[in-house]
């Protein structure tokens, strides 16, 4: 990619969206166009299709999707499955029909099956039954990856696709509600030591592990396939490492300052006992992470803690806006 080729971020206020924004300018790329939901959109054919004849992009990330947690993903299935169908298939049609020169398309680590042996190489994706809890979302979405890969066997487009695992840092999600464990913690953890409360409750046993990867990182990997990828495969994005939530939470105590007691909540359940990708296909490559987990731990609760109004006042983000990654 040149500096003044045109680039579209679809999603770009979402945590990965915003995040290649940052990295983009970080580089000097100058002709970066994004739009808010409210400006366009990406449900509604007419309009992509206009917004793409006009602007003629020539570099696509598609960070776009309608997500939300357990709750929600089983209320609304029909929303969850038309929605990011609806996205994503206008946006890859008109990428093609307007000659965009290359297109990354996010998936979610969540979307392998349920029960995949770990740690979770690319290859095991459709390999048996999903997880019941947000199977809309992910049937949508790994239609997604099919799309690119189809559109590259018959039209011959450069259309990518990646698997980014657990992600974390400015712009996460903190509603105690529906977020992810690790940004849960932060709020818990910060909370608890300006109130001055004698301990924190953690659900379960703290003995399931997870894999979290800082945004700035998954971003950096999305920049690295767009200059050095073109198969016709996913491509995992990931730590390669996981820590148990045990780890997880003595980490953001000790960063915090906190110092009253941890409590595991043994009548709540600890969900799946493990979830981490296999990265081999990406080192490989060429591209290896560069935040340590307690560095990146360490900046994302100092920028929690001074965007603390902002991150805690309850708004309703756009679904197109949004890239959490659903089940932790």
């Amino acid at each position: 990619m040149q500096l003044t080729d045109k680039i579209y971020v679809a999603g770009h206020r979402g945590l990965v969206g915003s995040a290649i924004v940052r990295l983009l300018n970080l580089k000097g790329y100058s002709n970066i166009v994004t739009r808010t939901s409210a400006e366009l959109d990406l449900r509604e054919q007419a309009k992509v299709r206009t917004f793409f004849e006009k602007e003629k992009p020539m570099y696509v990330f598609f960070a776009a999707a309608k997500v939300g947690g357990i709750y929600a993903n089983n209320t609304y299935p029909a929303e969850f499955i038309y929605d990011n169908l609806a996205m994503q298939n206008n946006v890859i049609h008109e990428s093609y029909k307007n000659g965009v020169k290359k297109l990354l398309f996010l998936g979610s680590s969540c979307i392998y099956p349920k029960n995949a042996p770990q740690p979770m190489k690319e290859e095991y994706l459709l390999s048996d039954f999903l997880e019941k809890t947000n199977e809309a979302y992910a049937i949508a979405k790994i239609a997604g990856l099919k799309l690119c890969q189809y559109y590259k066997q018959q039209y011959g487009c450069d259309f990518i696709s990646a698997m980014p695992t657990n992600l974390f840092g400015p712009g996460d999600n903190y509603d105690l509600q529906n977020s992810h464990v690790l940004p849960a913690l932060i709020r818990k953890f910060y909370e608890a030591t300006i109130q001055q409360q004698p301990s924190v409750s953690i659900w379960g046993t703290g003995t399931p592990k997870r894999e979290f990867l800082h945004v700035n990182d998954a971003a950096k990997a999305c920049y690295f396939l767009m200059e050095n990828y073109s198969g016709n495969e996913i491509v995992n994005i990931g730590l390669g490492k996981d820590h148990s939530i045990a780890e997880l939470a003595t980490l953001v105590k000790n960063i915090s300052g906190y110092t009253g007691k941890l409590v595991f909540d043994h009548s709540k359940p600890d969900g799946t006992p493990r979830k981490l990708l296999d990265v081999q296909k990406i080192n490989q490559l060429g591209w290896h992470t560069e935040t340590e987990l307690s560095e990146g731990i360490k900046s994302t609760y100092e920028d929690f803690v001074l965007n603390y109004q902002q991150y805690t006042i309850t708004k309703e983000t756009p679904p197109q806006e949004k890239h959490q990654l659903i089940n932790v």
